[in-house]
């Protein structure tokens, strides 16, 4: 789960990292009291608020000197939506503008807290090229990252900070700064179960202070459970529609590029059912997995997701029943597909527990329904169905 910038500079300050102060734009009446609770003097920085990078880059970002520019990009961005290269075509809508006063940047620098699953620990990252695609400094010119670990109490020696901060050129005030800001980040990572906390810029002013100027979070999802707060500030406008809706009905659920939608228990079986539809020359919409004590609710529940995707031509539904039985299975398909005005061809494909029972319902329900024995037929016909 991402938090917007404003979101993640609201927990930064409460780990006493330095932030720059803000007000928030939700609608055109607010921009009078937003400007006034800001020291305005200069101007500010207004930010559209979305879970994307490269807003700056599309005129997301803008340094407005008056009101009547701050009541221009409200107008240009509030209720639109911005597309920027980590987006679909589509873009995210923007319901938030933040304000922010200006600061004065002597350099800019970069730092992050990840999970380093090749390490198998959370790994502090800095850089002299803030600013930037972190990507695409490792890849030019890698001698610009540096790395540090964090040790199982979520520390970093002082030894190791120093050597870091010398890399950065710090004096020797600036390196307590980045000693605190180092603590506090790992402190934030630790309490709130993130999976990210990234700072870009993480900025040097002209009077030497060193100052987080960016925010970006991610949590895991796993650790939702026990980070109510967090969960709180979840925004669903910013989430594919159909994964969050998966979410809510425990169903793993992944929208791709495809136009073959897929239903399957099990993720291992979902993933080789994607292989398969692949192997035919085939495009999966979807990876779908509901479970393996899926359920005839949750089985029509994920079909009607499914059938939400305007891409999806056809579906192929791979079911193995263990636990599940597939005479269940068969039923929940046959009362969505009735709920629904559905033209696409559909292939079944169940083995298992009762699945003789279910092929028979599926026989005698009086839909088109293709049913095949084997992955590879029901892989091959559903493709030959598609094209």
């Amino acid at each position: 789960m991402n938090l917007h910038e404003y979101q993640a500079k609201e927990y930064f300050e409460t780990y006493d990292l330095p932030v720059s102060r803000r007000s928030i734009i939700k609608k055109s009446s607010d921009i009078d009291e937003a400007v006034e609770s800001i020291d305005f003097s200069n101007g500010c920085v207004a930010k559209v608020q979305s879970h994307t990078g490269g807003r700056g880059k599309v005129g997301g970002v803008k340094l407005c000197k008056s009101k009547v520019e701050v009541k221009e990009f409200v107008e240009q961005w509030l209720g639109k939506k911005i597309v920027t290269i980590q987006t679909d075509s589509d873009g995210l809508p923007v319901n938030i503008i933040s304000l922010e006063e200006l600061t004065d940047i002597d350099k800019e620098l970069y730092m992050s807290f990840i999970v380093d699953r090749g390490e198998k620990c959370v790994s502090m990252i800095v850089s002299e090229a803030g600013g930037m695609n972190i990507e695409e400094v490792a890849e030019k010119t890698p001698e610009k990252i540096l790395k540090a670990k964090l040790n199982s109490d979520y520390l970093i020696e002082e030894k190791e900070i120093k050597v870091l901060a010398n890399s950065l050129n710090f004096n020797s005030e600036q390196t307590d700064q980045f000693s605190k800001i180092v603590s506090g980040c790992a402190k934030l990572f630790r309490d709130k179960d993130l999976s990210l906390l990234e700072i870009n810029p993480l900025v040097i002013k002209t009077d030497g202070n060193l100052h987080c100027l960016d925010a970006k979070i991610n949590v895991d999802e796993n650790a939702l459970y026990r980070q109510e707060d967090l969960l709180d500030k979840r925004d669903p406008t910013q989430e594919d529609q159909r994964e969050y809706e998966a979410k809510e009905n425990d169903l793993s659920y992944v929208s791709l590029d495809g136009n073959i939608g897929c239903m399957v228990n099990g993720a291992g079986l979902a993933m080789g059912t994607m292989d398969t539809i692949k192997l035919y020359d085939g495009e999966p919409a979807n990876f779908l997995d509901v479970g393996g004590t899926a359920t005839k609710e949750r089985v029509s529940k994920a079909f009607k997701l499914i059938l939400s995707d305007q891409n999806v031509k056809g579906i192929l539904i791979n079911i193995f029943g263990g636990i599940v039985r597939c005479d269940l299975i068969a039923q929940g398909i046959i009362d969505a597909i009735k709920e629904r005005s559905v033209s696409v061809p559909i292939v079944v494909r169940l083995q298992g527990n009762k699945s003789e029972e279910g092929k028979l319902i599926l026989n005698d329900s009086g839909l088109n329904l293709i049913g095949e024995d084997s992955l590879q037929e029901a892989s091959k016909k559903i493709v030959e169905l598609v094209k």
